[in-house]
């Protein structure tokens, strides 16, 4: 019997958001169904971005936990369960990466604390003020769209779509007027 390209994953989409939705009235054997088809996208996608299996696990696991918990918030207007289970992950993974670079960093500097002498913490103070300055002047320089997004997400930690909603703008154009933003930045500032 042949069927029509695309059907079964149709089918597999609704059938996850119909298991989504029992998971958010706390149904825990759609839950286990949940699992059993998700993990392994999960996993997969977390390890992709944080590269380390131990890590990957453990935030696949966080992330799951969430899905159980935050399951009465999905809205399938907004899309499938699927893509809404994964953005989840992404940012997850994310935000872990973005985590053990600041712990790596925080440990080179206060290892660096430990062998400068006192008065180069002023020299470093002042340097960080000067950097803080140069990056006021060039957010200055973009323009009031692209500067209000760039806002929003690098500094209050919105998401993309989260900025678009607080603008009431389509997400693509968010992310074009960041795109531009963050090279004008570039440009402004030096970086290679």
């Amino acid at each position: 019997m042949l069927r029509r390209p695309g059907s079964a994953s149709r089918e597999h989409r609704s059938e996850l958001d119909r298991l989504l939705g029992r998971v958010a009235a706390g149904d825990t054997a759609a839950f286990e169904r949940l699992y059993d088809e998700v993990a392994g996208a999960v996993y997969g996608l977390i390890h992709r971005v944080v590269r380390d299996a131990a890590h990957a696990e453990e935030v696949a696991q966080e992330v799951l936990v969430e899905v159980w918990r935050s399951a009465p918030r999905y809205d399938p207007a907004r899309g499938g369960a699927m893509a809404w289970i994964m953005t989840m992950a992404h940012r997850r993974a994310v935000d872990r990466v973005r985590s053990e670079q600041a712990a790596s960093e925080r440990a080179d500097r206060a290892g660096r604390r430990e062998v400068v002498p006192a008065h180069d913490e002023v020299a470093e103070s002042v340097e960080t003020r000067l950097e803080h300055e140069r990056v006021r002047r060039c957010l200055e320089r973009l323009t009031p769209l692209q500067r209000e997004s760039i806002v929003l997400a690098y500094y209050e930690g919105y998401s993309y779509r989260e900025v678009a909603e607080r603008v009431a703008t389509p997400l693509g154009t968010v992310k074009t007027r960041m795109r531009d933003g963050l090279i004008r930045l570039r440009d402004c500032l030096g970086v290679a």
